[in-house]
């Protein structure tokens, strides 16, 4: 009896231990669980900790939170000017809603990447074949990332995931029209620099003829002033003069000095000889040095 009342008490405790693990469960960070009741979804947590279910009726499915990344085939694309395009995307996704995610795609990623994969071709397909070549080209970076995970979001947001960022890590041309692509792009960069060249030479010219013509203005007032000046000089010498020589004496002394001035300057060098007239001011000098 002793032996029977054993067994009796370990399948009991066994049973508790059941009862006890089958009404708790935990959620992790960084996870939704959700909680079913005969297959349909009552109730979805997301705090982190120790949770209490219904034991047998209840069950729990767990869900990561976490950002996943999915590398999205290649696909071939056609801008507005009707120039193929092949373009190399990357994704990285997660889940926002757990309720949508399990009834639409029955919380399975093969499932929600298949979804994504044809959301990010439409996105490509309806932005890249709004676009020239050109402005595709233009656009691409930041501009393009963005307008492509906004047009991927809007397909796929019945599905309670979302698209974080929709990345093109290449998008080049097809190998038969690089060589035309390209030497067009050139051309028109050539065409761009050779504007910019003529513009800047246009301004250069301007700004030099400015200098020149503020040169020319400056110089005919410097003139002008030098020529005011010269001629105040001129009268301010002869008024000087004036007052030196303003009378009989200082003026015949003026003369006479004048008078020794040009006849040094006529005997300068040799074999010189003056004819001078018996009047003249430099004879009465020379008749005056010889008394």
């Amino acid at each position: 009896m002793k032996k029977a009342g054993g067994v009796l008490l370990a399948v009991l405790a066994v049973v508790v231990i059941i009862l006890v693990g089958s009404c708790f469960y935990t959620v992790q960070p960084n996870e939704y669980v959700a909680v079913r009741q005969f297959g349909r979804i009552v109730h979805i947590e997301e705090t982190p900790g120790l949770k209490f279910k219904l034991p047998f009726v209840q069950s729990t499915q767990s869900i990561s939170k976490a950002v996943k990344l999915y590398d999205v085939p290649l696909s071939d694309v056609i801008t507005r000017d009707k120039k193929s395009m092949i373009a190399d995307n990357y994704v990285m996704w997660h889940v926002t809603d757990a309720t949508k995610y399990i009834r639409t795609l029955e919380a399975m990623d093969a499932r929600a990447e298949e979804r994504i994969e044809a959301a990010v071709y439409n996105a490509l397909k309806n932005v890249i074949s709004s676009m020239t070549q050109d402005e595709v080209i233009e656009a691409r970076g930041e501009k393009l990332t963005q307008m492509l995970t906004d047009e991927a979001n809007s397909d796929i947001s019945g599905y309670g995931i979302e698209v974080i960022v929709a990345e093109i890590k290449a998008l080049d041309l097809p190998d038969d029209n690089k060589a035309a692509v390209y030497d067009r792009m050139i051309s028109e960069r050539q065409n761009i620099a050779a504007s910019y060249t003529a513009e800047g030479e246009m301004e250069a010219q301007k700004i030099r003829n400015d200098t020149d013509r503020t040169v020319t203005i400056m110089q005919a007032e410097a003139e002008r002033q030098a020529e005011i000046l010269m001629a105040e000089g001129e009268a301010e010498y002869m008024r000087i003069l004036q007052e030196a020589y303003n009378t009989e004496d200082k003026a015949a002394f003026y003369n006479f000095t004048r008078s020794l001035d040009a006849f040094e300057k006529a005997l300068s060098g040799t074999g010189n000889t003056i004819m001078l007239d018996k009047d003249s001011v430099l004879a009465q000098v020379l008749y005056g040095m010889g008394e």
